[in-house]
């Protein structure tokens, strides 16, 4: 495995932005059954939480091993504190994650697949809402989408005065009473895709018993179950710490469409 600590350019935030990507280091991972090396790796985007960055997963979790276990390419981005949405009063933080990052990777990466079957994303706490948003608001560009401890109701989470004030959440999402059926909204998203003829993407969730998001992940897990979408769902004792998302991660790669470097 190859780690690579990237600074880019983007032109939808018109700044620098901190990458981190973990890259098999052979092609052969992904040879056909008769051999032929024309094959592309599958790659995860993988997403913070409010309080880190890029490379919050690389320090606390052992992600650079279970990648290359699994013969994935893992992108670690930093969005600061954008919440992975187009800010109402801020940055496109949604155009970047979901649309330019993707493209500049893999304009620099061109062993990475561009087939939606092989882009994933994955998140914890605010990445996870935003994992489950590209799979939900991108599913034509990510083809599997997991969440963990993952805020899911952002009409609530903005009334959280523990985590923001009243202004920073007015510039992420807007007026308090238009945040419900937005595009930011994750139960208005998935009714869309369910009602609609484009693809599904096949969901993730896990969040602890005793998580302060847990409420917020058993109605959304219920609302998907409501539409029909595709979701496996899993819940244990555990609360908002990284020690569940460390077991979890590794739980995501064995669920995605992957092969084990020893298979």
């Amino acid at each position: 495995m190859a780690l690579i600590e990237l600074t880019i350019h983007s032109k939808v935030l018109v700044t620098e932005m901190d990458v981190l990507v973990i890259l098999p280091d052979s092609l052969k991972k992904w040879a056909g059954p008769d051999g032929d090396m024309t094959g592309r790796c599958p790659t995860l985007y993988l997403l913070h939480g409010m309080s880190d960055d890029q490379s919050i997963w690389l320090r606390r979790t052992s992600i650079e091993r279970y990648a290359d276990l699994h013969g994935v390419a893992v992108v670690m981005p930093t969005t600061h504190l954008g919440f992975y949405t187009d800010m109402y009063l801020g940055e496109k933080y949604w155009q970047f994650i979901a649309y330019e990052l993707p493209a500049i990777c893999r304009s620099l990466f061109p062993q990475m697949s561009p087939r939606r079957e092989d882009t994933f994303a994955a998140g914890l706490s605010m990445g996870g809402y935003g994992a489950l948003k590209c799979g939900l608001r991108a599913p034509e560009s990510f083809s599997w989408a997991a969440g963990l401890s993952s805020v899911c109701d952002v009409e609530a989470i903005a009334k959280n005065p523990n985590l923001g004030s009243k202004s920073y959440w007015m510039d992420v999402f807007g007026p308090e009473e238009k945040i419900k059926g937005s595009f930011n909204d994750l139960f208005a998203a998935a009714e869309e895709v369910a009602k609609g003829d484009g693809p599904k993407p096949q969901l993730y969730m896990w969040c602890g018993t005793e998580d302060f998001l847990y409420s917020q992940n058993v109605r959304f897990r219920d609302h998907l179950k409501s539409l029909d979408l595709p979701l496996t769902y899993e819940e244990s004792p555990g609360d908002h710490q990284w020690k569940y998302w460390d077991q979890k991660i590794q739980t995501i790669l064995s669920w995605l469409p992957l092969r084990k470097e020893a298979e």
